[in-house]
């Protein structure tokens, strides 16, 4: 490498305060988005209606920064919202004639994104509509995802390794009697990229294997956690439902229709890096043209896939930074009053909870633990949702 490709590294890296400032200001203009639809999620509001407004949000916040900057500097949604209910894995973002709503009860998944130069932060999140405490077999996989992503945040950490991660999830699951949902990655991110080559797998099998790598300092991840009541093998039922894509920027071949002509323009322009929904299109050709764009490589589709009708599918999602004192947990959302069915007895799984997430400094007492799914920056250790001890007190 040469010294100047060195420094180009070093300066978009997290070595460089510059980077770590953009990762943390699109952390928390995704934090607060989150917020805004999470407070439109009501019975009877029209699904579309709350991505537009939680997309809209990031898009104005971000609009607002780095104005006068001397090169133009790419920021704005780094995923589509999406709201996915109930047995709805995920990537629920529909068009602007769909008139799905939310009604009372609803497990409501909320997955979105936000890049400041290319830097990316994603939170997922999961609420139900309803008052007061959450019970039963919906606080069970809430509480499965939630304490599976506590794991992850202390296990995905300098000399651990990815396949560390994908075992001790499932057996977190497992110990709320749910399961992991396959097929879900979790993936390091660097500038304009939200799908680096590193990948945590949510469940390995011969047919999904990824290659064995140790997590290192300075990098970033994107660690997300789906869990299940169901067997976690999902469905993809209506291709029709897909929305969201992004641009395969390896792919050169030409396309036939001009309708697929105009629109792959019209991505490259506004979408180089960054994952896309169909109503950001012009709708009628984008009906057209988007089917030989998927089928010839240009776009990678993010399928709606479903489990059983009467499973409960949960997702937590965190973007976290791997710094040099410790790992910094960028993006997150306290949960409501959970009261699980299940008590976590697995004396390996406590032990995970227990590990710090920042380094150790010389002395000093140890602080008070913060509880799981609460924000992780300072907290050291968490504990695990279960029937007795309420995790968000």
């Amino acid at each position: 490498m040469s010294s100047d490709d060195e420094r180009d590294e070093k300066e978009l890296s997290l070595t460089s305060p510059e980077v770590v400032t953009k990762y943390k200001g699109a952390a928390e203009i995704v934090n607060k988005a989150l917020q805004v639809v999470l407070a439109e999620c009501k019975p009877k509001a029209k699904i579309v209606d709350i991505c537009e407004k939680g997309d809209a949000f990031i898009k104005e916040q971000t609009g607002s920064m780095y104005k006068n900057a001397k090169k133009k500097i790419e920021r704005g949604v780094a995923f589509p919202t999406c709201i996915s209910v109930n047995n709805t894995v995920g990537h629920f973002s529909p068009l602007a004639s769909d008139e799905t709503v939310l009604e009372e009860g609803d497990m409501v998944k909320i997955d979105m994104g936000c890049h400041i130069d290319g830097f990316i932060a994603l939170v997922g999140h999961t609420h139900v509509l309803q008052e007061g405490t959450v019970s039963g077999r919906k606080a069970d996989v809430i509480s499965a995802a939630n304490t599976a992503a506590e794991v992850a945040l202390r296990l995905v950490r300098p000399g651990k390794k990815n396949t560390d991660v994908t075992e001790a999830i499932q057996k977190v699951a497992a110990a709320y009697d749910c399961k992991i949902v396959e097929g879900v990655l979790s993936h390091q991110m660097k500038q304009h990229v939200i799908d680096g080559n590193k990948v945590v797998l949510s469940v390995a099998s011969p047919e999904a294997t990824v290659e064995e790598v140790e997590f290192e300092e300075n990098e970033v991840y994107a660690i997300d956690i789906v869990a299940s009541t169901g067997d976690g093998k999902p469905k993809l039922i209506d291709e029709k439902q897909t929305t969201i894509y992004k641009k395969d920027e390896t792919v050169n071949y030409q396309l036939k229709m001009k309708a697929s002509r105009f629109i792959i323009s019209e991505i490259k322009q506004n979408f180089p890096h960054m994952p896309f929904t169909a109503r950001s299109l012009e709708e009628k050709r984008a009906r057209l043209g988007l089917v030989e764009c998927v089928n010839h490589g240009h776009l990678q589709p993010y399928p709606v896939l479903y489990e059983k009708s009467g499973d409960f599918v949960a997702q937590i999602k965190f973007t976290v930074l791997l710094m040099p004192n410790g790992s910094d947990r960028i993006t997150s959302h306290t949960l409501q009053e959970l009261q699980p069915t299940k008590t976590i007895e697995d004396p390996e799984i406590k032990g995970w909870l227990a590990l710090g997430i920042k380094k150790k400094k010389g002395g000093g007492k140890k602080k008070k633990a913060k509880k799981a799914g609460e924000k992780g920056e300072s907290s050291t250790e968490a504990e695990p949702m279960d029937a007795t001890s309420n995790a968000q007190e």
